[in-house]
């Protein structure tokens, strides 16, 4: 019987939440019984039905497994293809991709020296002195950093959570425009997405507010360089933003800082405001290199018991010698300089194409990261027209739920001296098809 851990709660999720903030906590190890429904509802001055459906939720979220007359004791313990873009045809300039300047990341070399033999790292999945690193990299920027994990890749841990936090037919709050890989994951989960449109300061507070009123159980954003659009949150639209989270606490909150260092804005972080349910995600793989599909997190402690349950049921650990090329390069003085050069460059390449566009009656948004959206009244039309001047740019249709049409520009390639060739092209293709322009 749980002896040494009293279960506390007047509603169902309540109850709920205390077995499973005591099995995080090691209270209720492995193979505990819970009390009878009817006694614990007895203790607890509720009814019976309230606790039956407390142990359900537990038993859906594989916290707890039911025994027949054995009763209820704690747990030992969709797949899609995602859209992929179209192949970039011979002979032109791409523009589509997204990726970072080769020319602008640090060389990748492993460790020198390497763990001798085949053993498990599950006792010790993070390296010690790359948490330090992440925390040392996310506490200037005001994200609490007790407690942090890592994965591999945003998507790897976005969607783990996804998995743990949510049922198929649950709903999401996601960008749109947004990234059409994590709107994918979304889809491929069983999840319902709910759009939540978005400008130069990311999500809008109203529009956030509606997903939540339609049921909503979590928010994916990006704080800064939201792709496609290239939004960044002001401090008084994340002010704006928290406001609106406070109303629904046992929402999830998933901050997605994929370009962090090389963004161009400073962070104005949710996860500051003191929200139940957060996880602040960042990646590498933007400024030190595609292959490093690492990801550092910062959360709170019941999303990080979560995520490091089911991370230790599958993977068990993100590789120590990935770790280790991590930890060498966040550390290493003229890694760091050449992320500065890279951040100052592609902010100077996006101010630039903004400005030749701009000049010429063409309005674009991207006030920060690597991307700019053009919203256009026919996607195909510019695409194809700007192919015949030899550009390759991406159709907003990947990226849209219900937003208007528009064109993505990667601009991390684009050197401020073909900023106004391309500028100039897009302005011909607009005026050779002028009834498919929106302006």
């Amino acid at each position: 019987m749980a002896t040494q851990y009293g279960i506390r709660g007047t509603t169902a999720k309540g109850i709920a939440a205390s077995v499973e903030r005591g099995v995080a906590e090691g209270a209720l190890g492995p193979g505990v019984a819970l009390p009878p429904v009817r006694r614990l509802a007895d203790e607890l001055g509720v009814s019976a039905g309230t606790v039956a459906t407390a142990y359900k939720e537990l038993r859906r979220r594989g916290i707890v497994v039911t025994r027949g007359r054995g009763g209820t004791v704690v747990a030992p313990a969709p797949a899609v293809a995602s859209r992929r873009p179209p192949k970039v045809p011979d002979g032109l300039r791409d523009l589509a991709g997204g990726h970072p300047d080769p020319r602008l990341l640090p060389a990748l070399a492993p460790p020198t020296q390497l763990s001798p033999g085949a053993r498990s790292h599950r006792a010790s999945p993070r390296l010690e002195r790359l948490e330090d690193a992440v925390r040392d990299w996310l506490r200037p920027d005001g994200v609490p950093v007790e407690h942090v994990t890592f994965a591999h890749g945003a998507l790897d841990l976005i969607g783990r959570l996804l998995a743990v936090e949510l049922r198929p037919g649950d709903a999401v709050a996601m960008e749109d425009p947004g990234y059409h890989h994590l709107l994918d994951l979304v889809a491929a989960l069983g999840l319902l997405i709910v759009p939540v449109a978005v400008d130069d300061e990311g999500i809008r507070p109203e529009a956030l507010r509606g997903a939540l009123r339609a049921g909503a159980r979590a928010v994916v954003c990006s704080p800064r360089a939201q792709n496609p659009y290239g939004g960044r949150f002001t401090a008084a639209r994340r002010d704006a933003l928290v406001e609106v989270l406070r109303s629904e606490p046992d929402v999830l909150v998933v901050e997605n800082d994929h370009a962090s260092a090389i963004a161009g804005a400073p962070l104005r972080t949710l996860t500051s405001a003191g929200l139940d349910r957060w996880v602040h995600v960042r990646t590498v793989s933007k400024f030190l290199g595609t292959d490093l599909r690492w990801a550092a997190a910062a959360c709170d402690p019941v999303t990080l018991a979560r995520h490091d349950g089911r991370l230790l049921l599958t993977s068990g650990w993100v590789s120590h010698l990935l770790q280790a090329t991590v930890l060498g390069l966040l550390t290493d003085t003229t890694t760091r300089a050449l992320v500065a050069r890279a951040e100052e460059a592609y902010a100077q390449r996006r101010g630039a194409l903004l400005r030749e566009l701009g000049d010429r009656g063409i309005v674009a948004h991207g006030v920060s990261g690597m991307n700019i959206w053009v919203p256009v009244r026919d996607e195909s039309a510019v695409v194809n027209g700007l192919r015949s001047y030899g550009w390759w740019i991406a159709a907003g249709a990947r990226f849209r739920l219900s937003s208007e049409p528009g064109v993505r520009i990667s601009v991390a390639e684009l050197e401020p001296a073909d900023a106004a060739r391309l500028a100039s092209d897009f302005a011909s293709v607009l005026g050779e098809s002028e009834a498919t322009y929106g302006g």
